[in-house]
């Protein structure tokens, strides 16, 4: 509450008086006092919230103080502080001798600051001249002129002296100088000798800014001296392997890159919980720097658990456990064991209607070092990959077993850009049972030819990009994956070889088994925009696409390669697997919904903000859908036109939905509860209002992690 004297700061205003192209929200950071945050239309929900308190200190005003904001009383002396922080700023960017007049303007309880800036004079820099006595990095410099960001007729800025000198220092440690800093770097601007320009002079010398003379040193070239890997005592690991991840050798010429990229190939390994570089100068040459890695043990074996659930209007159940095990050194070389068990439960109570899925894998992950990839500088963790995985799926309708294996590689460049590559990907479906009535019930002729027993044999792999490798990023951050599918073609090169039996529709056979031949791919990019006060509040936006094609010896992709929507982490006005396709009604011969398509489109976007304790809410807007694409016909049956997609109807077949979450963030594991609700379903045509959403058009969702 605010005493008698005091007024909340309602508002901070920077304007910049004489150049309309200045971002002058860049000088908004250095506004010593912020104001409340509020969300849209200068509505402050937290503050309202932590006015809400009776006055009588009980639990009541103590929920609201834990749950809502304090009004910023306002301060003017840190107007005075921040009218220097911006003058500071301004010079640091080359305007000289700016000015900022602050007005405040008090209007009852509450007061808004308006900053008037008036940007200083600039100096294009007419000349510059390298001072640098040491010969060899007067040489070195000279050999990287074509880099430098800092050329006549630039503008004199600290800013940017600074960060050329930043750059430059770099270059020199990457070639030998160990420990050479850009303190060493001086800078003399003469602005009176020509009228409006500036005369500058780069001098490098022996001694730091915070040093005097008398502390000179020469520069020198550094070797790398001795080089020892030490690993935690008992730490079960094999030396090659270690010496495969070092790419440091006595005698080489001192680089920090070289340093840097083998830090971070040890500390991308899952087995060392810390990675300790120390370098130091020999004691033995007083030219050479020794190095010492110590790696500390990481624990080796770790369970997952992880559980998904939701619930929709129309009674339905779905429950998601999954259960994994890694070992992260199985053989003392950094082989990574993955066991794993997945399974989906869907189910009404006093209702026999129950689908069952249940899937076992294993993966073994092995470090590979091909010499060309190692080459590389920046490459971490490549390994190959060997997989397995059986799943049983039980439904009222049919009950179906597959079994799949792969084999490929991975590796990530600076932990920005993460490759999956299996040139081999092999799996075996059988369809043990198919209820005859379902199967005659089905309307689409290429659903229905998917669900034959086949074999898939092909390649596939996985591009990702992400700005922030970490778990749960604290800031803003963006990434992208692109996952594709081949199968069939090496398959179908043996087709006039006359080894291959013939189907009733003319297809080949292998021992009597349809082989698939098709095309997939999918990409997704997110970003996400982290805002307020520590990044506290964000805004995730993600768009969604993917499609597939059968062709050559198949007429349809098969059953477990169609697209579906809906559930936890999609369409989250519906439960998983019941959106689309376009805008063909609910196919009626599942007794719980299986809709599918041959391509998939996808927007979500969520508001997410702090609340109380560890609880965070969010606001959500979905929309998308699954369409079909192929319209040949099969034995004479056709594709129901509405589930086809085109241009012409995309707004009016794309389903949307919008809702509330809840999530409870403990660090590691983030417990996520949503509530999504119908705005508009295309297999009806209709939006729905408020009045609607709980007669039959919600769905409620739980799961760990954020959705996207």
């Amino acid at each position: 509450m605010l005493a008698e004297d005091e007024v909340r700061l309602a508002d901070n205003k920077v304007v910049v008086t004489n150049d309309r192209h200045y971002n002058a929200a860049s000088l908004v950071p250095y506004v010593k006092q912020k104001s409340n945050y509020y969300l849209i239309g200068g509505w402050h929900p937290f503050l309202c919230v932590y006015n809400w308190q009776n006055g009588k200190n009980g639990w009541w005003d103590r929920f609201c103080r834990k749950l809502g904001q304090a009004p910023v009383v306002f301060d003017e002396a840190m107007v005075d502080q921040s009218v220097v922080s911006m003058l500071n700023h301004l010079e640091y960017q080359g305007y000289y001798n700016s000015e900022v007049i602050p007005e405040t303007v008090v209007n009852g309880k509450t007061a808004k600051v308006n900053y008037y800036v008036k940007l200083g004079k600039q100096f294009p820099i007419r000349t510059i001249e390298y001072q640098v006595d040491n010969t060899d990095l007067g040489s070195l410099m000279a050999s990287d002129s074509l880099n430098f960001t800092v050329l006549p007729g630039d503008i004199l800025s600290q800013e940017s002296l600074e960060r050329e000198s930043d750059r430059l220092a770099g270059h020199f440690r990457n070639n030998g100088y160990w420990g050479f800093s850009k303190n060493y770097f001086f800078f003399y601007a003469d602005t009176s000798s020509v009228r409006d320009t500036a005369d500058l002079i780069v001098r490098i010398e022996d001694f730091t800014r915070n040093e005097s003379a008398e502390a000179a040193r020469p520069h020198r070239r550094y070797t790398i001296g001795n080089v020892a890997l030490i690993p935690q005592p008992g730490m079960h690991v094999r030396q090659k392997f270690l010496h495969n991840l070092n790419h440091i050798e006595p005698g080489e010429p001192y680089s920090e890159d070289l340093i840097n990229n083998t830090y971070s190939r040890f500390s991308s390994i899952p087995i060392f919980s810390s990675v300790n570089m120390m370098l130091r100068q020999s004691e033995t040459d007083s030219s050479a720097v020794d190095c010492r890695i110590m790696l500390q043990q990481a624990r080796r074996q770790s369970v997952k658990v992880n559980l998904e659930g939701s619930f929709n209007s129309t009674g339905l159940f779905g429950v998601t456990p999954s259960l994994s095990y890694s070992h992260k050194n199985l053989f003392g070389g950094g082989e990574v064991l993955t066991l794993g068990f997945r399974g989906n439960f869907q189910f009404m109570l006093k209702n026999p209607t129950r689908s069952t899925e249940l899937t076992v894998s294993t993966g073994l992950g092995i470090p590979w070092y091909p010499s060309f990839l190692w080459r590389m500088e920046k490459i971490n963790l490549p390994q190959m990959d060997i997989n397995f995985m059986y799943s049983y799926q039980n439904r009222p309708e049919y009950t179906r077993d597959i079994v799949t294996g792969s084999y490929g590689f991975s590796w990530n460049v600076s932990k920005r850009f993460w490759y999956q590559i299996y040139p081999i990907q092999l799996s075996a479906v059988r369809t043990s049972r198919l209820d005859p009535v379902f199967y005659e019930k089905i309307r689409d002729p290429y659903l229905k030819n998917s669900f034959r027993s086949h074999i898939d044999l092909g390649g596939g792999g996985m591009i990702y990009f992400t700005t922030n490798p970490t778990v749960n990023p604290k800031t803003s951050y963006f990434y992208t994956r692109l996952q594709f599918d081949l199968s069939g073609n090496m398959l179908s090169l043996l087709n006039k070889t006359g080894i291959y039996g013939k189907g009733p529709g003319g297809d080949n056979l292998i021992a009597g088994v349809h082989y698939s031949q098709y095309a997939r791919g999918e990409i997704q990019a997110v970003e996400t925009l982290r805002f307020g006060r520590s990044n506290s509040f964000a805004l995730a936006m993600r768009a969604l696409a993917g499609a597939g094609f059968a062709y050559g010896n198949s007429f349809s992709l098969p059953f477990e390669k169609f697209f579906y929507a809906g559930g936890a982490g999609s369409m989250r006005g519906w439960r998983a697997r019941s959106v689309g396709p376009g805008m063909a009604p609910r196919d009626t011969s599942f007794a719980i919904a299986n809709q599918s398509g041959d391509m998939h489109l996808e927007a979500n976007m969520e508001f997410r903000f702090p609340m109380f304790w560890k609880m965070q809410g969010a606001l959500f807007v979905d929309a998308g859908n699954v369409w079909n694409i192929g319209t040949d016909d099969i034995d004479g049956e056709t594709r129901d036109p509405r589930s086809l997609f085109s241009f012409s109807n995309l707004l009016r077949s794309t389903a949307m939905d919008t809702g509330f979450g809840a999530r409870l963030d403990f660090g590691l594991v983030l417990v996520r509860f949503d509530l999504g609700v119908r705005l508009y379903d295309p297999s009806v045509g209709k939006w729905f209002g408020p009045g609607e959403w709980f007669q039959g058009n919600y769905a409620f969702h739980f799961g760990i992690g954020y959705p996207f």
